[in-house]
């Protein structure tokens, strides 16, 4: 990182008891995964960066009723989407790939009812991996179902690597939330998606690319609703030499700080 760019690369102007008493709504999933037993489930990896930027996580998993999500988002002041299965595809107008992986469409008619909610109330949102994806589609964008099938030159983005290994750059815009939350504008991240945006929402604005061509960050054109959204998977990288990552978390951390 140059010596600029570090000079850009603040640190969190607001302190941890300030953020300590920020809640954010986590998404989870709900499956039988683990064995005959449906249980919900979240990697430990977002408590942990959450809570390492001040902030107090409350898991939510797929629910039946939109009322009791609204009632969550009027109760927390942010809302982190996590990573999971694919987005069914009828949500966004499509037939299903023959590389479509599982969906739960549970799962995403909560997260979708979520950003709804969190768009109403004006609540922050960081959106990771699948992230983008449901935030895309909930906001009347489509997907890429897989990306080897539909974009043949395309950079191996779901390699068979450590979640925590780097493996290709992306090249952020210079005055996005991004950036400003990373200092930088071309970094080296871990990636694990097969499937990406395709058409951006009209209210979202594309940040960040891969050198493919494959969108690798969202953000909204409203200056009134605060949403930042990485195709990569920054909650992995915790105990990284480089701040980048945890530079998205602090930036999320200080927006829900400023109320």
């Amino acid at each position: 990182m140059s010596s600029a760019v570090a000079e850009t690369f603040r640190e969190s102007r607001h302190t941890p008891a300030e953020r300590a008493q920020r809640t954010v709504a986590v998404s989870a999933t709900a499956d039988t995964r683990l064995g005959g037993v449906h249980r919900v489930r979240l990697n430990t990896a977002y408590v942990t960066s959450l809570e390492n930027a001040g902030l107090v996580p409350i898991v939510v998993p797929p629910l039946r009723s939109s009322v009791a999500v609204r009632a969550i988002m009027e109760a927390v002041d942010g809302l982190l989407l996590t990573g999971g299965e694919d987005v069914d595809p009828k949500l966004y107008g499509q037939s299903p790939h023959e590389k479509l992986g599982p969906v739960n469409r549970t799962r995403d008619d909560t997260e979708i009812a979520l950003v709804h909610a969190a768009r109403a109330l004006r609540k922050p949102i960081l959106a990771i991996c699948r992230g983008p994806q449901l935030l895309n589609v909930a906001l009347g964008g489509t997907l890429i179902q897989d990306i080897p099938a539909c974009v043949p030159d395309a950079l191996p983005h779901n390699p068979e690597a450590e979640r925590g290994v780097r493996t290709h750059e992306v090249s952020i815009e210079p005055d996005s939330r991004v950036a400003n939350a990373i200092g930088a504008t071309n970094v080296q991240v871990n990636s694990l998606h097969h499937q990406s945006v395709l058409e951006p929402a009209a209210e979202l604005r594309v940040t960040a690319r891969a050198p493919d061509g494959i969108i690798e960050a969202l953000e909204t054109r409203d200056e009134d609703w605060w949403v930042m959204a990485v195709q990569w998977h920054p909650e992995e990288m915790n105990d990284s030499p480089e701040p980048w990552d945890r530079g998205l978390f602090r930036a999320f951390a200080d927006q829900l700080a400023r109320g």
